[in-house]
């Protein structure tokens, strides 16, 4: 998209002055378009051509600083309770039991990545971090919080784990190119274990909703049915079936973006994205 030069507050306002340049590009690095201050020395610190350096900011954060590395720790928590309980019980049962309190609170807490796109702290598109946050909070919310019988269903294993060794590893790749200092191996863990943790996430996901509907038909949980002082109805059960059917178009836009940014990252190959 070229340069676009804007005024920065101090210390960034003084590389402006220099004439170094605040670059609006659609790299989709990680798939949402980033801000970067970019010389033709110094690249991006997140499509891999180049770390972070003296004079790396992104909009909203002086000195390179961002609120990526304060995430890492929560899933990295949220690992190491799993795999403890898993290793003293030796069954998964009762393991969503024995950490939603700390799941519900991390995930509640991702709803600050909607506000800092909203107030502009990062330039991510809200759209694509409100889908993101908002399917989470709805699997941990109204799904394995509100219908308990489900909670020792294996699928509800497969969403953990996909969701944690996910977050651990892009966060990872957020926190150590923030640092200047990206090893090999989280560059292409980053760009690889999704292969796998995307369509297993999905399946989990989808397979607990699955084991959520005879449950919901049956209770009539979270329905409105007719007559009411609103005159509305709103049926829960077919609800949960149309956001399964929102998976069909919406999971293989995503994973198929990734399979492209994987090839342009890991093997250099050219990526032309259309402007929207």
């Amino acid at each position: 998209m070229g340069w676009v030069y804007v005024g920065l507050r101090s210390p960034a306002a003084a590389l402006w002055e220099k004439g170094e340049a605040l670059c609006f590009r659609k790299d989709y690095c990680f798939g949402n378009q980033h801000t970067e201050l970019r010389t033709p020395q110094h690249g991006c610190c997140f499509c891999g051509n180049g770390g972070v350096s003296s004079l790396g900011v992104q909009r909203g954060y002086p000195d390179g600083a961002s609120p990526h590395p304060f995430l890492f720790p929560r899933w990295l928590v949220l690992a190491i309770a799993m795999t403890r309980f898993y290793m003293e019980k030796g069954t998964h049962r009762g393991l969503y039991k024995s950490i939603q309190k700390t799941l519900r609170f991390f995930q509640t807490f991702a709803l600050f990545e909607i506000v800092h796109c909203l107030i502009g702290i990062v330039p991510t598109s809200v759209l694509v971090t409100g889908v993101q946050v908002s399917s989470r909070i709805f699997m941990v919310w109204l799904i394995t919080h509100s219908i308990k019988p489900i909670q020792n269903e294996e699928s509800v294993v497969l969403f953990l784990v996909a969701w944690t060794v996910t977050e651990i590893t892009r966060y990872s790749f957020y926190t150590f190119s923030l640092l200047n200092h990206l090893p090999y191996f989280i560059k292409w863990a980053r760009y690889n274990f999704f292969i796998i943790l995307y369509p297993v996430g999905v399946a989990g996901e989808l397979l607990t909703i699955y084991a959520a509907l005879p449950y919901v038909k049956k209770s009539g949980m979270f329905s409105l049915r007719l007559p009411n002082k609103y005159n509305v109805s709103f049926d829960y059960y077919y609800f949960l079936l149309i956001i399964m059917a929102s998976y069909i178009p919406l999971f293989p836009q995503l994973y198929f973006h990734m399979l492209r940014q994987r090839r342009k990252v890991l093997h250099g190959e050219v990526i032309v994205e259309k402007d929207d």
